[in-house]
């Protein structure tokens, strides 16, 4: 019999977890772990452990003995060590595609609010007074040009929408390939996309882009430019974020993750109205959260039972 533990959640309930694993042959539970010591103490016996928040280290895995894979609530695997899952022959499995559509809606979502400026007029409308001037200056929309920084599914998706908006949209991603599908991109350099966009929306992993956006890279930007985040706290570099908002440098930010989240995120940037802070929930709806219930459920179904897997982060030679 196999085990299937999640380690931690935060969803009201695992009950589309439990309709699909609820199968005679495999023993499925769900833990609270909060620690390393916390997973290798309640998933001991697991042969596969679902996994959202906690630390999924070399540590944890070299003492889980039966622990064959790992899936991630979502896309990052930030909190699971790969490269020594792939040493132990563990496998890592995500789920990239349950909210593409989401984080896509609220990226465009942030870039219209802070063109059109709806958090400052809003604020400005209920407790001062009713004056369209203090909005001055807006943007056509169908006049900007739209930068957008990885090409992947979400990047892609985001930018079809503002193209249906009428903007020019340029882009940079290293791996980029060009389709007939995407053939409206024009793909460009990193230094062209700081230089000539008037929003620049970031849908690239954080692995190696840890502050790819810096002191540098504002000091490229127009200073009538936006910059939005729905990808990954720590792509940007907060410090520099507030310099360039303090130096106006920009014209503002959208930011959907921090590089600390919750309590520990950065409250200064809060204090400034040309910065909308949400908080990183692009990716949800109640579609897309029951999607990944269902596929990190089905997922570890297809790896017990030796089917092909459908999202593997590392690749193996052989597993289970």
């Amino acid at each position: 019999m196999k085990t299937i533990v999640i380690s931690d959640c935060d969803h009201d309930s695992v009950d589309i977890e439990k309709r699909i694993l609820n199968q005679k042959d495999i023993n499925f539970r769900l833990e609270q772990c909060a620690s390393e010591d916390d997973v290798i103490e309640k998933c001991r016996d697991a042969d596969v452990i679902i996994n959202q928040y906690v630390p999924i280290t070399r540590k944890v895995m070299e003492n889980i003995p039966k622990l064959k894979m790992v899936i991630r609530y979502g896309v990052g695997v930030d909190n699971v060590d790969v490269d020594s899952a792939t040493d132990l022959g563990i496998q890592i499995c995500n789920v990239p595609d349950y909210g593409t559509n989401e984080v896509a809606d609220h990226a465009l979502a942030l870039m219209l609010a802070l063109t059109r400026k709806i958090v400052i007029m809003n604020n400005y409308t209920k407790n001062v007074k009713w004056d369209y001037v203090r909005a001055i200056p807006v943007r056509r929309i169908s006049s900007l040009t739209v930068g957008v920084i990885g090409l992947g599914r979400i990047g892609l998706n985001f930018a079809g929408k503002a193209k249906a908006l009428g903007c020019r949209i340029i882009g940079y991603d290293p791996f980029y390939k060009k389709t007939k599908q995407n053939e409206f991109v024009t793909q460009v350099t990193m230094d062209e996309i700081l230089e000539n966009s008037d929003v620049i929306s970031i849908h690239c992993p954080l692995e190696n882009n840890e502050n790819l956006i810096n002191r540098k890279s504002f000091k490229k930007m127009k200073n009538t430019s936006f910059i939005i985040n729905a990808a990954r706290g720590g792509i940007i570099n907060e410090e520099d974020l507030k310099e360039a908002i303090e130096n106006k440098e920009i014209a503002g930010a959208a930011l959907d993750c921090l590089e600390n989240e919750g309590r520990e995120a950065n409250r200064d940037l809060l204090k400034y109205e040309n910065v909308i802070v949400t908080p990183h929930m692009a990716w949800y709806s109640e579609e897309a959260s029951h999607d990944l219930e269902r596929k990190v459920a089905e997922e570890s179904l297809k790896f017990v039972r030796g089917e092909k897997i459908s999202y593997p982060v590392n690749h193996l030679k052989k597993v289970l």
